[in-house]
């Protein structure tokens, strides 16, 4: 596992990782193939502006599994923090241990920098129990979704 810089050939695959993690939530809907792909398109391009507006200065990465394409990170290192923008992996990457695997790294390295680590994760999304065994604890509760964090040694 490796990552990459996301260069402007990603598009493509950005678009198809985003509408990966969407798939059981569409899937209840009743909507036509032509619906959700329009909706997906609107939330692809939503998300795209906000982090764009929000997030300039982050690090966004493509994962690479074997040298094909996986997944994205996008990390925004402050002085005092790393937050979690975005993780996502393709359903055929899940479960293998390559997200375990990049947050135990970023864990390591801002650990060693002084930081704690954040992340932004809905409620229902089965990744919380993951950041919860890594020592993310909620630190606020923001509806549909935690505002998770992990500090260097804590309990």
């Amino acid at each position: 596992m490796t990552l990459r810089a996301v260069a402007p050939d990603d598009g493509d695959f950005l678009r198809e990782l985003y509408a990966s993690t969407r798939t059981e939530e569409l899937a209840r809907t009743g909507w036509s193939d032509e619906q959700k792909a329009a909706f997906l398109n609107q939330q692809f391009t939503a998300q795209t502006q906000h982090y764009a507006a929000h997030y300039s200065a982050a690090d966004y990465r493509i994962i690479l599994a074997c040298g094909q394409r996986a997944g994205r990170l996008i990390i925004l290192r402050m002085e005092k923090e790393s937050r979690v923008v975005d993780i996502a992996l393709l359903p055929e990457y899940r479960g293998q241990g390559i997200g375990t695997a990049l947050l135990k790294n970023l864990l390591r390295d801002a650990a060693a920098e002084g930081r704690c680590v954040t992340i932004h994760v809905e409620k229902f999304n089965p990744a919380v129990r993951l950041y919860q065994h890594l020592g993310f604890k909620p630190a606020e509760d923001k509806g549909v979704y935690w505002f998770m964090k992990w500090t260097a040694g804590q309990a």
